[in-house]
């Protein structure tokens, strides 16, 4: 799976200086280095070397400064890592090739050394604003089968985590989760209901999330402004 490709080339950004996580904005990987200025370079992971892969670097190199293209490489050695052609056609798109063996050994294939195209300041944002506030890095990048572990739901699950222990108000749960209000007001999933003015429950839906993360609790979250997912 695409996934276990992410931790090698999260390694690999991380030794030239990135913070790395994974499934921000529907990239596989976004790194950030706080130089001055600003850096954020984004990979997308496939199993093999594709023109799918190049469209979806096509896709995202308007948000980054640099976008990387990672894939396992071939044992045989008669992957497109080894066509020339398409070597050539990320020179010309200023895309970085990846090559990432079966012991997960990261091999730069091609530099992202080319100008690149013109840059996309508001998703640029939305992608760094995300990568700040979501807590740790909870989801391996190629992960296409799982809900994605955002930031609004790591505050969702604050709010669920406290209300475990019964019916509170917003103001109750400030302290863990400061949208509070918000977040349970607008209910996105279903773990909370409303059992009297300002007064706010868990449902069968909010332990069943608590359940499924049971690694997730108030002292765990990152206190940030979230509002929408």
């Amino acid at each position: 799976m695409e996934t276990a490709l992410y931790l090698p080339v999260k390694n690999f950004l991380e030794t030239a200086g990135y913070v790395v996580k994974g499934e921000i904005g529907n990239c596989d990987l976004v790194g950030v280095r706080e130089d001055e200025p600003q850096l954020v370079v984004i990979c997308e992971l496939k199993l093999t070397f594709n023109l799918e892969l190049v469209l979806q670097a096509v896709d995202r190199a308007a948000a980054s400064d640099e976008v990387w293209i990672a894939a396992r490489v071939s044992a045989k050695g008669k992957g497109r890592e080894s066509d020339r052609r398409f070597r050539d056609l990320c020179r010309r798109l200023g895309f970085g090739m990846l090559g990432v063996s079966d012991s997960g050994i990261v091999d730069v294939i091609v530099s992202p050394v080319a100008p690149m195209p013109r840059k996309n300041a508001r998703r640029r944002v939305r992608l760094v604003e995300e990568h700040r506030r979501r807590k740790g890095d909870p989801v391996l990048g190629g992960s296409t089968r799982s809900p994605i572990m955002t930031a609004y739901r790591q505050q969702a699950l604050a709010c669920a985590a406290a209300l475990r222990t019964g019916q509170q108000r917003p103001k109750d749960i400030r302290a863990a989760a400061p949208n509070a209000a918000k977040i349970l007001l607008h209910n996105v999933y279903g773990w909370f209901e409303r059992v009297d003015r300002g007064v706010y429950a868990l449902t069968a839906l909010g332990i069943q999330a608590l359940e499924r993360w049971p690694q997730v609790a108030p002292s765990d979250v990152e206190v940030s402004v979230a509002k929408t997912e």
